[in-house]
């Protein structure tokens, strides 16, 4: 089940995200540019040096003086956060991958609202279910109740469905990506050099028991999103093998964000929500 009852907790880290993402990325909201910006202003007098195109002929026609139009850039960000919601998702020793990672997007996009920007949470399976952008408090509580309708299963085209959601930003972004990453790092590559030209960050979510495998003797595994079944033996060897390949991946996810200038966090389930995000804000 993801609640909202932590949200509040993170109106602390308003100032950070403020400073982090939206100056850093879009620069100061306030600044005001002449002739390259969205917005319309007001006018000035038309000096020497000032663009020409920028000249209102009709009021030049009604009072024979020449006056520009003066723009505000809109530097508002929208903020995309993509969730996972394959069949590995759904595993948890203590709470769900997805509920987790479900309410990690969360504070992002109450983070954003505070901020009166535009957000979305999207997640993707064996498909891309999308959503319009937009700001509030309505839309927020839409986003809870479809993450607790929405249930992790079955197989994932991870490549697929980013590469579709692409086709759909149409401005400069904040791009928040949260999964358990178990593809391969050339594939994630490939999909974040199509993000390039926005700020991406992306959020791996790993439950503790596959951090540390702490379990010991016969088991049956289970593949969450084929169903297929292995029978092991989980011994010292066979788990510091294991360990071995999850941190030759993690870095190698790593590298593939530093090559693309992404940000990359690795985080647990049995992390505090808070913590998390003052460790991937601040």
């Amino acid at each position: 089940m993801i609640t909202a009852d932590f949200l509040h907790s993170l109106d602390r880290l308003n100032i950070i995200i403020k400073k982090k993402v939206v100056s850093s990325f879009t620069g100061e909201r306030e600044t005001e540019l002449i002739g390259s910006g969205l917005l319309f202003r007001d006018y000035n007098p038309y000096s020497q040096g000032d663009d020409f195109k920028h000249i209102d002929w009709k009021i030049f026609g009604r009072t024979d003086k020449l006056f520009v139009k003066r723009f505000e850039e809109d530097r508002n960000l929208t903020v995309h956060v993509i969730l996972d919601c394959s069949g590995s998702m759904n595993f948890g020793s203590k709470i769900k991958k997805y509920d987790y990672a479900g309410m990690i997007g969360l504070g992002f996009v109450h983070l954003a609202m505070k901020n009166n920007e535009n957000f979305v949470l999207s997640t993707f399976d064996d498909k891309l279910d999308f959503f319009r952008p937009r700001k509030g408090k309505a839309h927020l509580a839409t986003i809870i109740d479809y993450l607790n309708t929405k249930k992790p299963t079955g197989l994932t085209k991870f490549q697929d469905a980013l590469e579709h959601y692409k086709k759909l930003i149409h401005s400069k972004s904040l791009i928040v990506i949260i999964s358990d990453f178990f593809y391969e790092p050339e594939v994630i590559k490939n999909v974040l050099y199509r993000f390039r030209r926005n700020k991406i960050t992306l959020i791996q979510v790993l439950d503790p028991l596959e951090t540390t495998l702490s379990i010991e003797g016969d088991y049956n595994l289970v593949d969450l999103e084929n169903n297929q079944t292995m029978h092991t033996f989980i011994d010292p060897y066979l788990r510091q093998q294991y360990l071995n390949v999850l941190k030759d991946h993690t870095q190698k996810l790593a590298k593939v964000c530093t090559d693309i200038r992404a940000d990359f966090h690795t985080v647990h389930s049995g992390e505090q929500i808070f913590d998390v995000f003052y460790k991937i804000l601040a």
